[in-house]
């Protein structure tokens, strides 16, 4: 895609099927000669005009509004023309294939093709023209897919604030800090006979931790804004007839799973997507847990197990009505033994009494108990749910962001953290506190795909005066 960034690029802009309206958009150099093919007059810039749409004969295809944003003034930074038609399917793509004959027409005034080149948009093209052309950086631009992908309220919330900028707001201002620092430190390697000591007098020890303080805030949000777009995965898992179908119906507040008293009903897996204050938890019901003949419920024992070992969490349901047998609890003692084998530390397992309301009388135990029937328990899993997740951040306050920025984020603070180390070290481990600065920021480059070094060296010369 990258080597035909030139070619002027159209499509249908809204999604497929029948709506009250529907948009093609043209993006290109020049488009003003297949405006007065298409539309058969001029367009006043970023003004909606109503007219007919028309084909190679001058008859109308539709009519509607067109729009004109000459560049640098749009979307992708190019002239853009928008068409706003009837959605339907048909009536989009007559518009569609219009403009794509109109641009291999002849221009009168220039006797050449009208815009020459043109093709079909490829996915996600006009955002990446608008990346390479620097009307939005590359957080930005994955936060436009978000935004249409949230599933939840609190995550279209979050995306729409990290598509204004807000999480680009903080790596910039990381970024700047790392720039400060990289000058200090550059100064001082390459001019020491000037006997300044650029980080004594400019506290760049202080400046670090500064930095390192506006690092763990940042990463502390973007854990948030990752976990409000992927949401975690948790696994309900125990022996036939636990209640594990009646639990996910019950956090569900509908009845996806069959509940039976008949023990392996359950013998497939059965998931649902549900929020709990905007945070997505992707719940999963599995067969039951244990030893069969039957050649079905094994197969679906196995992907119970396969679920589980993917698993970011695990609702371990223990029967309260069959708790005090010892042949369940022996069962049950050998799950756990398997959950501990399979699972790794760092995924974990709650213990969740189900029946509460056919045992009140059943002996405590630590963890959880409830009632899927009468609702008793219910909020408490919840909140402890949104604990295991790690939610702590209110949801206005958070900005959309990806396990790749949260991981980016990571290795920042791996590399100032050594920075630090090599600083207190002063002269004799200068060299690798500037290399230590620089991985650092090439992972804040990775989030917003911008600055490098070429722009570090404009910025030492215009703010030093080196050499004086």
């Amino acid at each position: 895609m990258l080597a035909r960034t030139t070619d002027p690029i159209v499509a249908v802009a809204t999604a497929s099927g029948r709506g009250a309206v529907g948009i093609v958009r043209v993006s290109g150099a020049r488009v003003a000669p297949l405006i007065e093919a298409v539309c058969a007059r001029s367009l006043k810039p970023r003004e909606a005009t109503y007219l007919p749409f028309r084909d190679a004969g001058g008859a109308a295809i539709d009519h509607g509004l067109a729009i004109h944003f000459p560049a640098p003034h749009s979307f992708t930074g190019e002239d853009v023309l928008e068409l706003q038609a009837h959605g339907g399917p048909v009536v989009l793509q007559l518009l569609l294939a219009r403009c794509l004959e109109a641009a291999t027409e002849s221009d009168p005034a220039t006797g050449r093709p009208r815009l020459a080149g043109l093709r079909v948009a490829e996915p996600g093209e006009f955002s990446q023209r608008a990346f390479l052309n620097g009307k939005i950086d590359l957080a930005q631009a994955e936060a436009i897919a978000d935004l249409i992908d949230a599933s939840t309220e609190a995550a279209a919330r979050s995306a729409g604030r990290s598509l204004s900028g807000a999480f680009s707001m903080e790596i910039h201002a990381l970024r700047d800090a790392l720039i400060r620092l990289r000058m200090l430190v550059e100064a001082t390697l390459d001019f020491p006979e000037e006997e300044i000591d650029f980080l004594q007098k400019a506290d760049a020890q202080g400046q670090l931790v500064s930095l390192q303080t506006q690092l763990s805030a940042v990463q502390q949000r973007a854990r948030q804004g990752a976990l409000l777009r992927e949401g975690i995965k948790v696994v309900i898992a125990g022996q036939p007839n636990a209640g594990k179908s009646s639990l996910l119906n019950a956090l569900a507040g509908a009845e996806l799973a069959i509940v039976s008293s008949i023990p392996g009903t359950t013998r497939d897996v059965v998931s649902q997507t549900i929020q709990i204050q905007g945070v997505p938890l992707h719940v999963v019901d599995t067969a039951g847990l244990r030893d069969s003949a039957d050649e079905v419920e094994q197969i679906g024992v196995a992907r119970a197990w396969g679920q589980i070992e993917g698993a970011d969490a695990v609702l371990f349901l223990h029967d309260l009505t069959r708790a005090e047998r010892p042949e369940y609890a022996e069962a049950d003692a050998e799950i756990m033994r398997l959950l501990s084998e399979k699972l790794p530390a760092s995924v974990p397992v709650l213990d969740i009494w189900s029946k509460q309301d056919a045992a009140p009388s059943a002996a405590a135990h630590t963890g959880i108990s409830l009632s899927a029937r009468t609702g008793f328990g219910i909020e408490t899993l919840r909140r402890r749910l949104l604990e295991v997740a790690g939610w702590q951040a209110v949801p206005e306050g958070v900005y959309l962001a990806r396990a790749r920025h949260v991981q980016a984020l990571s290795r920042v603070g791996e590399h100032i953290a050594v920075a630090a180390e090599h600083l207190a070290a002063r002269a004799q481990a200068l060299d690798l506190l500037a290399e230590e600065l620089r991985l650092a920021q090439n992972a804040l480059n990775e989030i917003t795909g911008e600055f490098g070094a070429d722009d570090l060296l404009g910025v030492i010369f215009s703010r030093f005066c080196i050499g004086k």
